[in-house]
Formats: C-alpha cells, sequence, structure tokens
C-alpha cells in the first residue's frame, strides 16, 4: 500500500502482522508504530521513498509483503509492488501480497497487468 493509505488501513496491517506471526513467520518489521521499520529503498533524482509494508522471515528466507488495498495512486502502487517484486527475485527472497474482501477485484487487476506470478494471501473479513 502507498503511503498515504497506510493510516487509513492500519487495522488491516496490524492483522496480517498477527496472521505471519502465528503461520511462523519471525523478525518481523512493520512500517507501523512499535515495530522496527522495514529497509527503505529510495528512488535517484525523485523524492519517491518505497518501504515494504511488512519483512520477515521462514526458514532463513527474507519475505516481502504488500497490502492490497484499492489506492487513489494505483500508478505508484504498480511501481512499488514492480520493484519489491524484482528485487525478490535478484536476492532470491519472495513477494507476497495479503488482501481481504473488499480489495480481491483490485488487488488481482493491479497483479494481472503487472503480469507478476503471485497468488495473493486472502485474510477473512473477520479477526477469529
Amino acid at each position: 500500500m502507498v503511503h498515504e493509505d497506510r493510516i487509513e488501513h492500519t487495522e488491516l496491517l496490524e492483522r496480517s502482522i498477527d496472521h505471519l506471526s502465528d503461520s511462523g513467520f519471525t523478525d518481523i518489521k512493520a512500517d507501523l508504530d512499535g515495530y522496527e521499520s522495514p529497509k527503505s529503498f529510495y528512488k535517484k533524482d525523485t523524492d519517491v521513498t518505497i518501504i515494504p509494508d511488512i519483512v520477515g522471515y521462514m526458514g532463513g528466507v527474507k519475505y516481502y509483503f504488500e497490502l492490497g488495498v484499492k489506492s487513489s495512486k494505483p500508478r505508484l502502487l504498480k511501481s512499488k509492488w514492480l520493484f519489491l517484486d524484482t528485487l525478490s527475485k535478484l536476492k532470491k527472497h519472495k513477494f507476497k501480497i495479503i488482501t481481504m474482501r473488499g480489495h480481491y477485484r483490485f488487488t488481482d487487476q493491479i497483479i494481472k497487468e503487472l503480469d507478476i506470478q503471485i497468488k495473493p494471501i486472502r485474510l477473512s473479513a473477520t479477526k477469529v
């Protein structure tokens, strides 16, 4: 998700972290108060900073997680996802997208437009 959408979707970010923690991910970093911030990437000659929503480790492999939520800036979101997908392939890391009901179609459309091979993690609408 882009930085402007982060405040609106803080609850989804926290639920995603809980889900990942319950799934066995360790050393979780998130762009959220109370968590260590993931490494940021700066685009040369612009003011654009790319910060993954969540970073975690499982089995010694680093995973980048992005939240797939509707955005008013889909172009910025596409460039962020494409960058993280490319970075994860170069470094032999993994890139995943987490989404929930109400955002499935938007997320699937962006993935299709980018032509990246990712199956989104779909969280349920209610917290268990």
